[in-house]
Order: structure tokens, then sequence, then C-alpha cells
């Protein structure tokens, strides 16, 4: 069993017992991923590069950083196992996908879009 998958059934017994599911629509969780990103987002705010460079080094920022990644990661988690997705799969097939699109020769130390590369 992968990691991804033992954490989808930690988590979906978790919810379970909780009698969760009715609330957990494709909508719904995509909406809540999306309040937990800008969670994430929202311990940058007003910060400098440094100031959020610093982030982890701070214990109770670095608490709050991990608490807010692994919210993002178990919707994720949620989305995939409602929509039949297979994580790792799919993020093999993107990285395949961008490095036909950012070919090393053209978008080495490059910020560009793909369309833009020359």
């Amino acid at each position: 069993m992968s990691e991804f998958s033992a954490l989808t059934a930690a988590l979906l017994a978790f919810r379970d017992e909780r009698d969760w599911q009715q609330f957990h629509t494709l909508r719904n969780l995509i909406t809540s991923l999306n309040l937990e990103a800008a969670e994430l987002l929202e311990l940058t705010q007003w910060k400098s590069d440094a100031e959020v460079e610093a982030l982890p080094a701070d214990p109770k920022a670095a608490e709050a950083l991990r608490d807010e990644c692994a919210d993002i990661l178990l919707y994720l988690l949620l989305i995939a196992d409602t929509a039949g997705i297979d994580l790792a799969a799919a993020a093999r097939a993107k990285l395949a996908k961008n490095a036909e699109k950012y070919p090393v020769d053209k978008a080495y130390g490059s910020r560009a879009k793909y369309t833009e590369l020359g």
C-alpha cells in the first residue's frame, strides 16, 4: 500500500467515524481546499521575503505552516478519492507533460511560460 493510499484510508476512516461524508461533495471539498490554501497564504501576508523565509525556524510559525500544509494535503486526498484520481499517477503524468513543455535547453534558468520559450 502506498503512502497516499494508507493516508487516504486513515482519512476516510476519520471522516466516516464522524459521518461527515454527507458534507463532502466534490464542490465542497474543492472549496475547502481553496480556503485552506488561503490560510497558508495568510501566513505570509504583510511579511517581507526574509520574514517568510524565516517561518520554518520559528516553532509556532513552523507548526502553523505544517498544519496548513497538512490541511491542504488532506483535502486534496479527499478530492482525489471522490473523483477517482490516482494522485501519484496524475503527478507523474503531469511531470512528463511539463518536461515536454519546458525542455531543459530552453527553460533552464528561465521563468518564462512555455508559450514564451524561444
